[in-house]
């Protein structure tokens, strides 16, 4: 179904390309990618390495893709990894860690993204002759199910050590990276000098139709792109859709903190309206949860009564997860606490 002139709060992976991406894509050179190599996708690679302070990336289908990338380079069949127990890696992948890289998952509590060095410590095998023994640590910046919440690099400094004390290696689901970046206003080379290998999405806050970026350490790349032909990501005449991707990076970086004042803005007016029913500090990029039990009607009252103002958020039977994107104006705020005034009337 179509939304056509509908307010959609549900994620930035609605997002649509704007008319100058639009024509980036059409005028865009390309080639047969698997055979000589597709030049607009070699600079998209190029760049994607040096916004990331990375040596090497690849363009890869999808963030869980990506993920699935970090798995396989940076483990062995039969090896576990340590994921939190709400990450998107652990929950909404389909098990990919298990079923294509063979990797048993050692989980430890996420809260809402801020794994505890601690914890991940205590859940380190040591090599024994009848156990598997760690490989990967797996973190996530920022969080999902955390609220978009940023895990500052000195956090991830405390887990690197952890991860270097033990001969582990470091992945991070970044599907959202740039929205990090920018609501921190810290280099990315920051958060990434603690990695081997990361993810970020071109198709969510960065607004193309179209795929991911696997960076990290030249070896590992290297690795990933044998692996990539694996999982059926070799791809032809891919410039088409690495110039939504370089038209992203050069031009839609420094714009998501609009995206990150309106959800501010917007999260305080639901504040104001229902009172503590989120946290406002806690907003620091483009989404956040609200708590329905606080506002008096359910999840399902509250999606309905939105879509019925032509408005639509990502259900849940506690928690509504509000996102702010490209697509979404202050004036579209604006009419979302209208509706939300509405139903507090009516509530």
């Amino acid at each position: 179904m179509a939304y056509e002139g509908w307010i959609d709060l549900r994620s930035d992976t609605v997002t649509r390309p704007t008319p100058a991406m639009r024509r980036a894509m059409y005028e865009a050179e390309v080639a047969d990618d698997t055979y000589d190599g597709d030049p607009t996708v070699k600079r998209l690679q190029e760049l994607a390495a040096e916004k990331t302070g990375t040596e090497r990336a690849l363009l890869v289908a999808s963030g869980t893709m990506g993920n699935l990338l970090g798995f396989l380079v940076n483990t062995n069949a039969g090896q576990e990894a340590i994921l939190g127990d709400i990450s998107h890696q652990f929950l909404w992948e389909m098990a990919g860690f298990a079923r294509v890289a063979q990797v048993a998952a050692h989980i430890v509590p996420f809260h809402n993204g801020w794994m505890d060095a601690g914890e991940i410590e205590a859940a380190v095998r040591l090599p024994f002759r009848e156990a598997t023994s760690t490989a990967l640590v797996c973190v996530e910046d920022p969080t999902n199910t955390g609220g978009g919440l940023v895990i500052s690099p000195e956090h991830l400094g405390k887990i690197y050590e952890v991860a270097r004390r033990h001969n582990l290696r470091m992945h991070m689901d970044g599907a959202r990276f740039f929205n990090a970046v920018v609501a921190s206003r810290r280099p990315a080379r920051d958060f990434t000098q603690y990695l081997d290998t990361m993810s970020f999405c071109l198709s969510k806050g960065l607004g193309c139709p179209f795929g991911a970026m696997f960076c990290g350490k030249d070896e590992r790349v290297e690795r990933a792109l044998a692996l990539r032909q694996m999982l059926g990501g070799g791809m032809r005449q891919a410039g088409i859709m690495a110039a939504a991707g370089i038209y992203a990076l050069e031009h839609n970086i420094e714009r998501m903190a609009e995206d990150h004042a309106n959800a501010k803005r917007l999260a305080a007016g639901i504040v104001k309206l229902f009172g503590e029913c989120l946290d406002p500090p806690q907003v620091e990029t483009n989404m956040f949860f609200v708590d329905v039990a606080k506002l008096g009607v359910s999840g399902a009252q509250l999606s309905d009564h939105l879509k019925s103002q032509r408005i639509l958020v990502f259900p849940g039977e506690k928690r509504v997860r509000f996102t702010t994107h490209l697509d979404v104006t202050s004036e579209d705020i604006d009419a979302t606490l209208k509706a939300l005034a509405r139903l507090r009337r009516a509530a």
